[in-house]
This record gives C-alpha cells, sequence and structure tokens, in this order.
C-alpha cells in the first residue's frame, strides 16, 4: 500500500506545487510509481506536468461524475501519473460538505488506488479550507514547503495549530515527515535566520536540503515538465533529486 503525503501551507507562493511535482517526478524516476494529486483549483501541478485539464479530474470525482480509476493521466514522466483539477474545483466546498463524513471524501477516493502506487502525492491549496483538511485527512504525513522569509514563521504556526487539530479529531495517524525550506537566498540576512530559528526549534523535522532560488525552477513549469526534465544539471535540480533521496529515507 502506498504512502500518502500532502504538502500543506496556508501562504501562496511558497513552492507547494515546485516541490511536489519535483520531488514525485525524481522519485519516479527512481522506479517508484507515483500518482499526482492535484487539490488545488488554480491547477499549476496539472499544468506543470503537460497534463489535460479538460478531461474529467478531481472535480468530476467530487461531484460525483467520474470515479478515480477513471481520470487518472500519464505523464511525461515514466512511472509519474496525475489526476488534473481545474478552476471548478474552488466551489467544491459546497459540493463536499454534503457528504456524509465530507472530511474523509479524499481519503476514501485514494484508497481505491492505493494499492497501486508506492507514493500519493497532494498539492493542496493556499488556505485552510475543506480542500486542505480533506488532504490533511487522507495522508499519512505532510510535508510543509517554507519560504525563508519573516512572514512564513507566522503562517507556519498556524499550520501546525490545523495539523494539530486535525491530529485529535480527524486523522490521529497524521506525521509531520518535515519542513523543506525553499526559495532560499544565502546572500541575505533574513534568509539565514529563518533557517536558523526554524531548524534550531524543530531540528529533526528540518530537512537537510534546502532549495535554493533558482530561474530553471521557475522557468520549468511554462515548458510543462518537471526540473529534471527541463535542466537536470542546475542548481534548483540537484537540490530536488537530493531531497528526494531524503524523502525515500524518512518514508
Amino acid at each position: 500500500m502506498g504512502k500518502t503525503i500532502v504538502f500543506a501551507n496556508q501562504k501562496g507562493g511558497v513552492g507547494k506545487t515546485t516541490t511536489s511535482v519535483n520531488l514525485g517526478s525524481y522519485i519516479a524516476e527512481s522506479g517508484k510509481k507515483v500518482l499526482l494529486v492535484d487539490f488545488d483549483p488554480q491547477g499549476n501541478m496539472s499544468s506543470s506536468v503537460n497534463a489535460d485539464s479538460t478531461k474529467n479530474g478531481i472535480y468530476e470525482v467530487v461531484s460525483g461524475k467520474a470515479q478515480v480509476k477513471d481520470t487518472i493521466q500519464n505523464t511525461v514522466v515514466k512511472n509519474l501519473d496525475i489526476l488534473t483539477s481545474n478552476i471548478n474545483l474552488s466551489g467544491a466546498g459546497v459540493e463536499l460538505v454534503e457528504y456524509k463524513d465530507w472530511e474523509h471524501f479524499l481519503e476514501r477516493s485514494l484508497a481505491t488506488v492505493k494499492d497501486d502506487y508506492d507514493f500519493i502525492f497532494i498539492d493542496s491549496p493556499p488556505s485552510l479550507d475543506v480542500l486542505t483538511l480533506n488532504g490533511l485527512t487522507a495522508a499519512d504525513s505532510v510535508i510543509i514547503p517554507l519560504q525563508c522569509e519573516y512572514f512564513a514563521l507566522e503562517g507556519l504556526s498556524l499550520l501546525l495549530q490545523t495539523i494539530k487539530k486535525v491530529q485529535k479529531n480527524i486523522n490521529s495517524d497524521l506525521k509531520i515527515c518535515g519542513i523543506v525550506f525553499t526559495m532560499y537566498d544565502s546572500r541575505t540576512n533574513l534568509a539565514n535566520e529563518v533557517v536558523q530559528e526554524v531548524s534550531g526549534y524543530f531540528k529533526d523535522k528540518v530537512f537537510k536540503t534546502v532549495i535554493p532560488r533558482n530561474i530553471r525552477l521557475s522557468e520549468a513549469p511554462s515548458h510543462s515538465v518537471p526540473i529534471n526534465l527541463y535542466s537536470p544539471q542546475c542548481i534548483g535540480a540537484k537540490s530536488y533529486e537530493k531531497l528526494a533521496q531524503e524523502v525515500l529515507e524518512r518514508v
């Protein structure tokens, strides 16, 4: 049975999609079977791997029009599949709460394919809404991408409170797989201070690999491929390759 990991942070622009896509791609490249679940109405995960968001995806599953097994698409990366999203998912909160035990909807849906994959990676929206709660409920663990800036620390505190509530009331098995620093710029004092403060407090919960600011990482989504296909020799690619090994060791 595969391990389900949700990538969560209610602050936007911290690298959730970039991290989930590139980690998934490198882990798939290692021979593991990986399913990406785009649970964000923006659909950035889907476009990052050249998936067709006009076909049935997670919204059609939520609305009862399709089953998960019938909506999964292959991607440009071997062993990497995706369950797509589009803007229609933005209204799914209303439809989800009509279900009994709505917070378990995604968990129940993914259970039908969990045995088919080594890993399921869920990309959640930049908010603590019903979609993110469904992701946290469905997951075995959570990876928190954290941008190296001051306001990121405030968001981290709120997210951790939410995770504790989910652990207490809904998913007692949920664990924090780790915190990964993203968009790190070694030239700024603030970035170094954030790394030191968070690492000092959370210790072994922080991944050793730090993802730097890298133009190639920013360019890859516009070409609809993960970084290992776009620019495998760049520092961003090497960082995610190293992070993938860390994740495999932890999980």
